[in-house]
């Protein structure tokens, strides 16, 4: 489809310069459609299967998509200006084009830094919906993930919307991404208590609680000697981990570990203070 040879067609019947206008519109009118279409039909499957190999989710496809969308749409716009022959225009457009893009840029730099992080939280999924997340002093499970903002639903039923540069600039901690997570607890008993008896009931009601795995098995150290107790801390592992079942299952455990202490004398001592010393008072004779 070229100009000339529609314009040669139409000039027959219509005036040199009518003949040559409607000519180009033909001629971008059909290269508009063919270029779009065939640009979406070739191109739209290729993306599906490179987004379906990253495993990204339906959610995150989306908006990537609408991205694929707009640029097949602008270069099947320059091809067609370009085959209807309006390459001054072209030009122009390409000028106010550049003009306007740095113009947007400048304006819109938090905008685009928080595109850019919600594409790196796409590609490369350091949490997903449904994920307990911590950062910054923060934490909660995520609701929903844009290409500019997350959302986050915090244990106090709050929801947060947080710009996602904000997550990709900071450590993101992810308690839940793989399929087991290690949990600690510091039991502090007395100077005088025995220390082996202790560590033997912390043994056996991490293994007696159903909860907590049998491998890896649990595990005690003793980690500190404080000014009042000595510190063992316990290590053990939980399967398939969330915050109700991390809350629920080391509640449970700590209770039964203290009532066993309590059963065979093991004290948890408080901290002690001692205030020594004396009080002097002069003038006392003079002021009665």
């Amino acid at each position: 489809m070229q100009v000339p040879a529609i314009r040669s067609v139409l000039s027959q019947f219509l005036p040199a310069g009518v003949a040559d206008t409607i000519a180009s519109a033909i001629v971008f009118v059909g290269a508009f459609v063919v270029v779009y279409v065939l640009g979406r039909a070739a191109l739209s499957p290729v993306v599906d299967r490179a987004l379906s190999s990253r495993d990204l989710d339906q959610h995150a496809r989306k908006p990537i998509k609408k991205v694929f969308n707009v640029v097949v749409l602008f270069v099947s716009v320059a091809v067609a200006f370009g085959m209807a022959g309006f390459t001054g225009f072209l030009q122009s457009l390409a000028t106010v084009g550049a003009a306007a893009t740095l113009a947007i840029g400048f304006a819109l730099q938090d905008v685009l830094k928080n595109f850019a992080a919600g594409v790196f939280i796409f590609t490369d999924k350091p949490f997903r919906i449904g994920d307990w997340i911590e950062w910054d002093g923060n934490s909660g499970v995520v609701e929903d993930i844009s290409l500019r903002v997350t959302r986050v639903r915090t244990f106090d039923n709050e929801l947060l919307t947080v710009p996602n540069s904000n997550l990709t600039d900071d450590v993101i901690k992810n308690p839940v991404a793989k399929d087991q997570l290690r949990l600690k607890f510091l039991f502090g008993i007395g100077y005088d208590d025995d220390i082996d008896r202790a560590t033997e009931i912390i043994i056996d009601e991490a293994e007696a609680h159903e909860g907590i795995l049998e491998d890896p098995g649990p595990s005690v150290r003793l980690t500190e000697l404080g000014d009042s107790s000595v510190g063992l801390q316990s290590r053990f592992w939980i399967d398939n981990p969330s915050r109700s079942d991390f809350v629920r299952t080391r509640a449970e455990y700590v209770k039964s570990v203290k009532e066993q202490f309590d059963e065979a004398g093991i004290d948890i001592p408080y901290p002690n203070r001692t205030i020594s010393g004396g009080l002097e008072m002069a003038g006392i004779d003079s002021a009665v």
